[in-house]
């Protein structure tokens, strides 16, 4: 297996880092638009494990905005799997560069989202992913696999779904992503500083798109942004945190293949990340059309939020800073095996320092970065197989998560946890 890796920020980092602990591929070439980038996680890793185990990492410049950039790289290295680690406005020329130079296809996030044009706080424009699976009998046909959505949320919440459907319930009223934390930010004075732990230009598309929702009998529709609070109580020391839905990838994807009456996804944001989003949705900062601006060299075209992006601290550079853990979970609700009442939370909490004193990551994005990682372990042996465009539920969960707790493998400690089913909301230990 020879991957190229779309992408050396924060995610890509740490990919090539839990990448350097594992046999299973040939090599990996870490490719950056900025080269830079990726020189600087391969010197890390040759720091860190020796020379030998960094030969298996070569640097590479590319361009994600050009389809015909990335197949050419793929041809230069003779790529077997593309993994995309760059934000999701680049998906549709990472996609097509990949099946261009007949390459497998892995991403973490999908193609983007547009609103209904005349109703879009109640019924569903295109979805997240809509332009990738449209294309799935062309990727069958060509004897390709396109895995979308294999990070952590989407990813191995899907994966969480697809084991509590086929070991857990005879009957599901809903599945609900989770995700909240208590991470903290501070700057050289300790002061507690705004700085999303994640691409910020993800974080004001997910948050401030009108949310996907999806009901049996009713099919797709959405909500306005922040709808329906609900406080969660999260586990290993998190506690109560108010969720909100958001628009994600899991409910576009979870539908087409399993068996539930609804499905949502809730983001543990807090008041003051929604204001600062509010705000900026309110001041136009959230706009990726570009807009005039006079400066001092002339007038220039920006888009808002590319500025908003720049003015921002890098998610990347954040660990030192970052204080608290986050956690991944699918809430499923519904009847167990012998048709009683369940309500079971399957979750991942990474610590934010554990994380840094092991890979020099920050929790969010080193969480995202095992999974497709396990992926392409599972494809390598043959355990996983598959053609056309797919997102992982559609494989079977349970290599995956046993390959992710075993000591010989990712080491990842998962959970599942009963709750209440008169109050899923509250954590009973």
């Amino acid at each position: 297996m020879r991957i190229l890796l779309v992408g050396a920020g924060g995610v890509g980092d740490a990919i090539a880092k839990i990448a350097a602990e594992r046999e299973f591929f040939e090599v990996m070439v870490v490719a950056d638009y900025d080269i830079s980038k990726a020189e600087r996680t391969v010197e890390w890793i040759s720091r860190k494990h020796g020379a030998d185990i960094a030969a298996k990492f070569v640097t590479a410049k590319i361009d994600a905005s050009s389809a015909d950039n990335v197949a050419a790289v793929c041809r230069e290295y003779e790529i077997t799997h593309v993994l995309n680690a760059v934000e999701p406005k680049f998906v549709p020329t990472v996609f097509a560069g990949a099946f261009t130079a007949q390459c497998h296809y892995l991403d973490m996030a999908m193609s983007l989202s547009e609103p209904h044009e005349t109703d879009p706080y109640h019924k569903a424009g295109l979805k997240l992913g809509d332009q990738q699976y449209a294309l799935n009998d062309q990727w069958e046909r060509a004897g390709l696999l396109a895995l979308v959505g294999i990070g952590v949320e989407p990813g191995l919440s899907n994966i969480f779904a697809r084991y509590a459907a086929d070991h857990l319930f005879s009957e599901i009223d809903e599945i609900s992503v989770k995700d909240g934390g208590n991470l903290v930010v501070r700057d050289d004075e300790g002061n507690e500083i705004f700085a999303p732990s994640f691409s910020i230009w993800t974080t004001i598309e997910e948050c401030l798109n009108p949310p996907l929702m999806f009901e049996a009998g009713k099919g797709w529709y959405t909500t306005q942004a922040f709808s329906e609070p609900e406080v969660f109580d999260f586990p290993d020391g998190i506690g109560a945190v108010e969720c909100v839905n958001v628009e994600h990838e899991e409910v576009s994807m979870l539908p087409r293949t399993m068996n539930a009456k609804k499905y949502s996804f809730k983001y543990g944001l807090g008041s003051e990340f929604i204001g600062v989003l509010k705000t900026l949705n309110l001041l136009g900062l959230d706009r990726t059309k570009p807009v005039r601006v006079r400066s001092a060299q002339g007038p220039v075209d920006v888009a808002p939020r590319d500025v908003v992006v720049s003015v921002l601290p890098e998610p990347a550079g954040l660990g030192s800073r970052m204080e608290g853990k986050t956690c991944a979970g699918t809430l499923v609700t519904g009847k167990d095996l012998d048709g009683n009442p369940r309500a079971t939370y399957i979750y991942h909490v990474a610590d934010n320092a554990w994380a840094y004193e092991h890979y020099e990551s920050q929790a969010v994005v080193w969480q995202t970065a095992f999974n497709p990682l396990i992926a392409l372990e599972l494809l390598e042996s043959g355990v996983w197989q598959g053609r056309g465009v797919v997102g992982p539920e559609e494989f079977d969960p349970k290599p995956f998560l046993d390959l992710m707790a075993s000591s010989t493998g990712y080491n990842q400690r998962w959970v599942s946890q009963e709750r209440l089913p008169s109050n899923p909301l509250s954590n009973p230990s």
